[in-house]
């Protein structure tokens, strides 16, 4: 067994570059205007809905996040995932998708919402162990 495949033998997936992350880690302060120009991006998504979050506006966290989440199967797909396998916390750009997953998880929870939030927590954890401890999951 390699460090490279899962227990399966499942490579994992590593996402391109996300071009909203240069404009996130200079600290723009608007998550909204880095969203509307990057809408493919997980992680400004999930950066809005962690604000979210922390507002106490569940329900528009939830919609932050799971938007974050599906932009991110679609990059992960086109990045060659099948549905199941690692997405390493470790590589940089699939943070954002795992972000956006924790966050729909955790909105998920606070509007009462069990089963998205056991299956948001468990696709977590099956994807990347690391990412669901980094995340407090």
């Amino acid at each position: 067994m390699t460090t490279n495949h899962d227990l399966l033998g499942m490579p994992p997936t590593h996402l391109p570059e996300d071009p909203a992350a240069a404009l996130i880690a200079a600290g723009e302060e608007r998550p909204g205007r880095v969203a509307a120009a990057h809408p493919a991006s997980s992680l400004a998504w999930a950066v809005l809905a962690e604000a979210a979050l922390e507002a106490e506006h569940p329900v528009q966290a939830y919609a932050y996040a799971r938007t974050g989440y599906h932009r991110g199967l679609d990059a992960l797909r086109r990045a060659g995932w099948r549905g199941q396998g690692p997405i390493p916390w470790e590589h940089e750009p699939n943070q954002g998708f795992l972000r956006a997953l924790a966050a729909l998880a955790k909105a998920a929870a606070a509007i009462d919402e069990e089963e998205e939030r056991v299956r948001c927590t468990e696709f977590l954890r099956a994807s990347s162990a690391e990412g669901a401890r980094a995340l407090g999951l």
